[in-house]
């Protein structure tokens, strides 16, 4: 099953409502995380968010999951970008832009050559964009960065000498958003700070 983002106020639901769909549930922390086993074989493993790990109170594992002082959020695609600024849950500095980068084209010859030096140039312009923006909000970022989008875009975005910083801030975990809007970041705020639990549903399996 793939990996499922609880808000960590919902955590102790979840765990509740595992319990109540298998047999009794046995969780211990184990490497960092906590990790889930259930009577009729079903299990899962629960990380923290921003590359913390745990060792402590089952009970208290939800209260580790509260966001830094001091973070961001970098989405970018070659339709967009999007740029948070955070101290704790509260938003004190974003942006959110769009670009305009051609699709690919079925025409061949020098035509597609052109084309492709065309859209070539509109991706980088896009990603400058996306990087001067970045420089702006985030600035001299100390805490963690989570990142999402493309690959090859967050990479060439973050290839930007004036963000080497929040480059090495970068966090494990990756958001694989579409397009940024608005709504896309505050989303991605949102699950860049639940916990993510990759779950081994025996019923499922048998189903």
């Amino acid at each position: 099953m793939p990996v499922v983002l609880v808000p960590a106020h919902r955590w102790e639901r979840w765990l509740a409502n595992f319990a109540e769909r298998h047999d009794a549930t046995v969780v211990a922390s184990v490497d960092g995380g906590l990790h889930g086993v259930s009577g009729d074989g079903s299990r899962f493993t629960a990380a923290l968010p921003f590359d913390r790990t745990y060792e402590g109170d089952v009970a208290r594992f939800a209260d580790a999951a509260a966001p830094p002082g001091d973070w961001g959020v970098l989405l970018v695609r070659k339709g967009g970008f999007a740029v948070a600024l955070m101290h704790g849950g509260e938003m004190i500095g974003s942006k959110v832009g769009q670009r305009h980068v051609q699709g690919r084209t079925k025409a061949g010859g020098q035509s597609q050559q052109r084309f492709a030096r065309r859209r070539d140039n509109q991706a980088r312009q896009a990603f400058e964009a996306a990087a001067d923006h970045a420089v702006r909000v985030l600035g001299d970022l100390r805490g963690p960065l989570v990142t999402g989008g493309d690959h090859d875009a967050v990479e060439e975005t973050l290839s930007d000498p004036r963000l080497t910083t929040a480059s090495a801030a970068r966090v494990a975990r990756w958001l694989p958003v579409p397009d940024p809007r608005r709504g896309v970041l505050e989303q991605a705020i949102r699950d860049s700070c639940a916990i993510s639990v990759d779950v081994h549903d025996t019923q499922r399996d048998i189903g």
